[in-house]
């Protein structure tokens, strides 16, 4: 860094940058989802022999996360925007210029992590908000266009809570006793051979597109207020019922396929909860 400047100075500059100008992102995102990478990135550099490029400081941040998976990737994306601001901003040496392509430090599931799901993962978030352009949200029949608008609450919440389609319809808002803070929870059951996945709290992990803005939805909020309409269907038939919607929407169709020739990839209705993690 330049005299003057450290990198917990820097941190402070990137965060009023990132929640002040551009395309700014709320104070609660920032500590969840920009700061825990970049304060394991300042205690890698103040250490007595510290990373000395952008690459392998990316991979020691990230390194603790399953290769593929979205905490690998949003950490990845946040340290990458950290180090363009370091660079453009605070005048640091341009050897920490962040690689422009993060798919080598993000990685790919290895083989035996996804061999036994049922279906496999998106290729990234961004391929997910592209399906979910798709649907008929303005469509000219109002029941199209209300079908539309209630499966995309529902692909919404799979996707940033990662829930199995059967899940969506257990859910439910809680508050905590001490810090008054609402929270999801999520009171399926779920019995298998392997045992019993017991109700508990749901942790929401926002999609971040190639612009590297987290997507806020505001789900909870809407849910809250009774503004999310989801589906209606039988207990425990959202599965089904959410496979044969996908099935008649032709860029799922086109989508599945391509993914099928080109990637050897079967993407279902479980890989939007496959594509959280």
């Amino acid at each position: 860094p330049k005299k003057g400047k450290d990198w917990s100075h820097m941190l402070e500059s990137f965060k009023n940058q990132k929640l002040n100008f551009g395309k700014s992102v709320s104070e609660a995102t920032f500590q969840k989802q920009y700061l825990p990478p970049l304060q394991d990135l300042i205690q890698l550099m103040v250490q007595k022999n510290p990373p000395t490029n952008p690459k392998d400081l990316i991979d020691m941040c990230i390194k603790d996360w399953a290769p593929g998976s979205r905490t690998r990737q949003m950490r990845a994306r946040a340290i990458k925007q950290f180090l363009s601001h370091a660079v453009d901003r605070e005048g640091i040496a341009e050897i920490w210029t962040p690689p422009e392509n993060l798919k080598v430090h993000i990685g790919e599931p290895k083989p035996k992590d996804i061999i036994k799901r049922d279906g496999d993962h998106f290729e990234d978030d961004q391929q997910i908000l592209n399906f979910l352009a798709t649907l008929p949200l303005d469509s000219s029949f109002k029941k199209d266009a209300e079908a539309a608008q209630k499966w995309l609450n529902a692909f919404q919440l799979m996707a940033e809570l990662g829930l199995r389609p059967t899940e969506v319809q257990y859910l439910k808002i809680k508050k905590d006793p001490t810090t008054k803070e609402l929270y999801w929870w999520c009171d399926y059951r779920k019995k298998s051979g392997g045992g019993t996945t017991d109700p508990g709290r749901v942790e929401p992990l926002p999609l971040v597109g190639d612009d590297g803005k987290p997507q806020d939805w505001k789900l909870l909020q809407r849910f809250k207020a009774g503004l999310l309409p989801l589906p209606s269907c039988r207990e425990n038939n959202m599965g089904e019922a959410c496979n044969t919607y996908l099935q008649r929407r032709e860029s799922w169709v086109s989508l599945k396929k391509v993914m099928k020739e080109t990637q050897g990839l079967n993407i279902v209705p479980y890989s939007f909860r496959h594509s959280y993690s």
